[in-house]
């Protein structure tokens, strides 16, 4: 009996470095000529913070594709030339020479992020993302998080404070 094939997918997170937003937390790579042929076939549909990462790509389709995606095209130093929001499914979306990569994604993803044509983006693992934004403190010096003093209030007034026997 032969043992499962196994794939060692990595995880990236797609920061909006231009516009200080996250546009997903769990983009896989499709890197290889397969995982590029296969791209998001199959699924029946993408969670909100996933996506697929095709590099290289100048292109893409939706052939088999049973929902519609966001596509933002980047050059080889991750800025956005191109994008196509609420791209429909079974299409061949246009190609792009000057493209490098193309992120697969949720529709609706363009828009909320805010994204713009010229934004840079930050495309890493996630452990290096959680480096990026680590925010250091002198030494000696603990971190004091103050609640919110409307809360402690409404907390205080609805008794959730004090036990009840």
């Amino acid at each position: 009996m032969r043992a499962p094939v196994t794939t060692n997918m990595r995880t990236y997170c797609v920061y909006n470095h231009t516009r200080e937003s996250f546009l997903s937390l769990n983009v896989t790579a499709a890197d290889t000529t397969f995982a590029r042929l296969k791209g998001l076939i199959g699924r029946l549909s993408l969670k909100v913070d996933e996506g697929l990462w095709v590099v290289p790509s100048c292109g893409v389709h939706t052939v088999g594709v049973m929902f519609p995606l966001d596509l933002i095209y980047l050059d080889e130093k991750h800025r956005v030339i191109h994008f196509l929001e609420h791209f429909p499914r079974f299409r061949i979306a246009p190609l792009r020479i000057e493209a490098a990569s193309v992120l697969e994604l949720p529709p609706h993803t363009i828009y909320s992020s805010q994204t713009q044509l010229g934004d840079q983006l930050l495309i890493c693992a996630v452990e290096d993302m959680a480096s990026r934004f680590s925010v250091t403190r002198p030494q000696g010096q603990a971190q004091r998080v103050d609640p919110d003093p409307a809360y402690t209030t409404a907390m205080k007034e609805t008794n959730l404070f004090e036990f009840k026997k």
